[in-house]
């Protein structure tokens, strides 16, 4: 059996679909950000950087794991699914991972921040991230050109990158005019386990009622 500590964040969101797609269960402990819950030592003995998602897996003598690529790749390792098992396509799936970790996550998430929380405005920063997370959308854009999703068959590549991706109203980082990264988006989202995976917790301030503390998730 799984733990998972996380919250309806983007980093979230890629272990809830992902735990949904490959129907694994799993024992939610939902974390309270906004209270602080990140901050208490019980959770910083399992992520000493304070952040979720966190997986402890009791089938592996409690193996414990944070930062949410390391996860998927877990997951995907695991499970032997969501990544292919040849070793140029394996590779495929970790630089666009990678891509997601390293440039649409820190950008975007820059972005929402001076859109819409920095104390100040700072137009100039608003701009270079708000501008920078586009351009990375256009590369998506064009490797999907020729393909249904961004390594050719469904891979924890495309979870990491739409998690963040589908919320760019958020960051009001236009998608207009990318016609692939558009079509990406709906097909995804039209998966029950994506769909599902986003309601797992309940956005804050749903009408929803909270998954309680604990709660299990059991094979779907």
């Amino acid at each position: 059996m799984i733990d998972l500590y996380t919250s309806a964040t983007p980093n979230g969101w890629k272990i809830t679909i992902a735990l949904e797609e490959l129907e694994l269960p799993y024992t939610l402990h939902a974390v309270d950000l906004v209270k602080g819950d990140q901050n208490k030592p019980e959770f910083l003995a399992l992520n000493p950087n304070g952040r979720i998602p966190v997986i402890v897996d009791h089938d592996e003598d409690g193996l414990t794991i944070f930062e949410s690529g390391a996860i998927l790749l877990y997951l995907a390792e695991k499970t032997g699914k969501l990544i292919p098992q040849d070793l140029a396509g394996r590779w495929d799936v970790i630089k666009w991972l990678m891509f997601q970790m390293g440039g649409i996550g820190p950008m975007q998430g820059q972005a929402v921040t001076f859109e819409r929380y920095f104390p100040e405005d700072v137009p100039i920063a608003r701009a270079r991230y708000k501008n920078e997370s586009r351009r990375l959308y256009e590369v998506l854009d064009g490797q999907l050109a020729d393909r249904e999703f961004i390594c050719g068959e469904y891979s924890i590549a495309d979870i990491a990158n739409w998690a963040w991706v589908k919320t760019h109203r958020w960051s009001r980082v236009p998608v207009d005019g990318l016609d692939n990264l558009q079509r990406w988006i709906d097909t995804i989202q039209a998966r029950p386990a994506a769909q599902r995976g986003l309601e797992i917790p309940p956005p804050a301030g749903s009408a929803d009622k909270q998954i309680e503390l604990g709660a299990t998730i059991t094979n779907r």
